[in-house]
């Protein structure tokens, strides 16, 4: 069943569309500044962005930075809001039931196809920014600088890179468990996906108003830009163990609900 769920992805050409878009950004952005030389000031957003100009072997984490707010949560959100509420929606969920498929492995599958998505778009967009870094700026991989001012290895950059991948494909597996839950209550991928939306725009609000304090730790998004703590030196795990722990929690809550719901649901179509 997992193997078919990710053939299925696969074979989409929504899931390469989605990619392709998202490692279009950076892209963009990047032959911006190539070509005007101009970056916002050291410290603005998005992050690291102000650094590339020096060294564009740092365009990997400023793609990162760039994709993350907006763009990669409504990519994640759109494939995990489809999972159920589409199968609904074409017809085919009742079919898939009538295999001998019990409703906690179609869900486990869906899960496993959402994650695979998510950690494969934060590498696609991380190596392609990377590749257009090091190709429209003078780049030094093993003289980067971090936020504390001191120097990076390559080697040193490459783990740094990689933990943030890590880092940030949790972080979104928490709007995908969001969204797989909203699928197992409607049958529309759309409605599923928006309400996701609106629960992770409501956070973002939230996080920035200064009333809303005491419910800020406990927000989605509180935590998402803790990855930026990586490239400190020392880095700073305080956000980013809090970061981890949350969206553990949050897959956690969601996921068991999903499956409380799936587990109990009258399928009609």
């Amino acid at each position: 069943m997992i193997v078919v769920e990710l053939l299925k992805l696969a074979r989409r050409p929504r899931t390469w569309v989605s990619v392709g878009l998202l490692c279009a950004l950076p892209v963009v952005v990047a032959v911006f500044l190539a070509v005007r030389h101009i970056g916002p000031k050291p410290g603005g957003e998005p992050a690291f962005l102000s650094a590339v100009l020096a060294n564009g072997a740092l365009f990997s984490a400023a793609g990162l930075a760039i994709v993350l707010p907006v763009f990669l949560p409504v990519a994640v959100a759109i494939v995990a809001g489809d999972a159920i509420a589409g199968e609904a929606t074409g017809g085919t969920l009742r079919y898939l039931l009538l295999r001998p498929v019990s409703r906690t492995r179609l869900l486990v599958a869906k899960l496993i196809s959402m994650a695979a998505y998510t950690g494969f778009a934060v590498v696609a967009v991380a190596l392609t920014s990377y590749v257009v870094g090091v190709s429209l700026f003078a780049s030094q991989p093993s003289a980067v600088v971090t936020v504390s001012g001191t120097t990076l290895t390559s080697t040193q950059l490459a783990l740094r890179i990689a933990a943030a991948i890590g880092y940030i494909s949790v972080s979104m597996f928490g709007v995908g468990a969001i969204a797989l839950f909203l699928s197992t209550v409607t049958d529309s991928p759309l409605a599923a996906t928006l309400g996701a939306l609106a629960a992770l725009i409501a956070s973002q609000v939230l996080v920035t108003l200064d009333a809303a304090g005491s419910v800020r730790p406990y927000l989605p998004t509180r935590y998402w830009l803790a990855w930026i703590d990586l490239f400190r030196d020392p880095i700073f795990w305080r956000d980013i163990d809090r970061g981890l722990a949350l969206q553990a929690v949050y897959v956690a809550v969601f996921l068991g609900m999903a499956w409380a719901n799936f587990a109990t649901k009258d399928v009609k179509s």
